[in-house]
């Protein structure tokens, strides 16, 4: 069964609907909740996968219900308690109950889009040697799951487990996110961009000459 945030080829949900390119917030919070989260961020208590798993590890009915950026807040609110940035009586207050032992960390105005600017690159040296080159078919693993943490974060969606492709691109070393999101190291390993026929995947493509192109670590994938 696949988890309430893995949607991709899931039926039921109803279309898609296309919005203007300049449309980047739907409320007056929606770049706060997001200014919130960044700031948050860089008191480098948790990295970019724990935060994904955090958002994903919303009760299903949360997830379900809540908006985009209400998802972020909730996620944020678990994760500044779960790390001891805030306690939770003054989440619950939204008063501090002292100065915090990280306020020497806190992201300054003046230094925001230095930090934007200069990102988070997740390649890194080292890791297995590549397996795949271009050209190679590839088999995804048949369960689309964290194989080392039980429930554990993932990138590999659930549409594409048990899959055959065509290896397109090798993207370089690049951290693992099922290992990077709990703590475990950021075990740096290939990174490939694996193209799959829209036919092999859904049993009535609107264009069944069209490819899905998914970024996939080595060890979602086999030899055939």
């Amino acid at each position: 069964m696949t988890r309430p945030h893995d949607m991709g080829g899931r039926f039921g949900d109803g279309p898609v609907e296309p919005e203007p390119e300049d449309v980047q917030f739907h409320a007056d919070w929606h770049p706060r909740a997001l200014a919130l989260t960044l700031a948050s961020g860089a008191l480098g208590l948790w990295n970019l996968d724990t935060s994904r798993h955090a958002r994903e590890s919303l009760a299903p009915k949360d997830y379900a219900r809540f908006a985009y950026y209400e998802k972020w807040i909730a996620a944020l609110a678990d994760l500044l308690v779960a790390k001891g940035a805030v306690t939770p009586e003054e989440l619950a207050t939204g008063q501090a109950t002292g100065e915090s032992t990280l306020a020497n960390k806190r992201l300054k105005a003046a230094s925001v889009a230095d930090v934007l600017a200069k990102g988070g690159p997740a390649t890194r040296p080292g890791g297995p040697a590549p397996a795949f080159k271009p050209g190679d078919r590839v088999v995804v693993r048949a369960k689309a799951e964290n194989i080392a943490v039980d429930g554990g974060h993932t990138r590999l969606p659930a549409y594409l487990a048990g899959r055959t492709g065509t290896v397109v691109r090798r993207h370089g070393t690049h951290i693992l996110p099922d290992s990077n999101a709990h703590g475990q190291g950021e075990a740096p390993e290939p990174l490939y961009a694996v193209a799959f026929a829209a036919a092999d995947l859904w049993a009535h493509p609107e264009h069944a000459a069209d490819e899905v192109i998914a970024d996939l670590w080595q060890s979602y994938l086999s030899a055939p």
